[in-house]
């Protein structure tokens, strides 16, 4: 909470609820609680309106949905089967860059080499970049090792995505692959979850140029 002025009292509880709402279903990328705080007036109490929101848009059509650390409205899950015909393309990540996410994912910090060494194949030139580009990898910090190699993270964008509020929330494998999200042939079985089970040779989507991230047969 943020202390008021002397002499200031802050707006009441429903009334704070009321502004962290505003704030919450116009921002365009989800909010944290020091968002929230900043733009809240003095003695405000962001935490607790979010909570109360929380429980006020519990179970309706739009829930307010924890991101990350962050914040933000969101159909709720069960009734993204409406939505669908507001869907104009859906691609799908070649293989290749569906096991680099996976990769990434599940072994967070991660470097390309050992991105490398769970594949068993480098990663092709490119892969990681667009990762990055579309939103759902960033550069995380660098590892404190012989030529201190940058590590990659999974971002909030991807768990916005597919409706997670961590990494601690992610499927195992059979959800993976009921999902579609992971490639059902025997080259990816082992990947996610354990370094060294399993692997792919290299192949013509590992060949492939950068700009092959997404399979267009689909």
């Amino acid at each position: 909470m943020t202390d008021a002025a002397p002499g200031f009292r802050p707006p009441s509880p429903d009334e704070q609820e009321r502004m962290a709402e505003a704030l919450l279903f116009a921002a365009t990328e989800p909010l944290r609680i020091a968002d929230l705080a900043a733009r809240m007036p003095a003695g405000s109490d962001p935490a607790e309106a979010v909570a109360r929101l929380r429980r006020r848009y519990a179970g309706r059509g739009v829930e307010l949905a924890r991101v990350g650390d962050a914040f933000a409205f969101r159909t709720a899950g069960d009734l993204g089967f409406l939505m669908q015909h507001h869907t104009v393309e859906q691609r799908r990540l070649s293989r290749a860059a569906t096991e680099t996410l996976a990769i990434v994912a599940y072994h967070q910090p991660v470097t390309r080499a050992e991105i490398e060494e769970i594949r068993r194949v480098a990663v092709s030139r490119g892969t990681l970049d667009q990762l990055i580009e579309i939103g759902w990898v960033r550069v995380g910090r660098r590892r404190q090792s012989p030529g201190r190699p940058v590590t990659f993270v999974v971002t909030e964008s991807f768990l916005d995505h597919f409706a997670l509020e961590s990494t601690r929330d992610l499927p195992g494998l059979a959800e993976l692959r009921a999902a579609g999200l992971l490639d059902t042939r025997p080259g990816a079985a082992g990947l996610p979850l354990a370094q060294g089970d399993g692997g792919s040779d290299m192949d013509a989507e590992d060949a492939a140029p950068a700009d092959d991230l997404f399979d267009d047969d689909l």
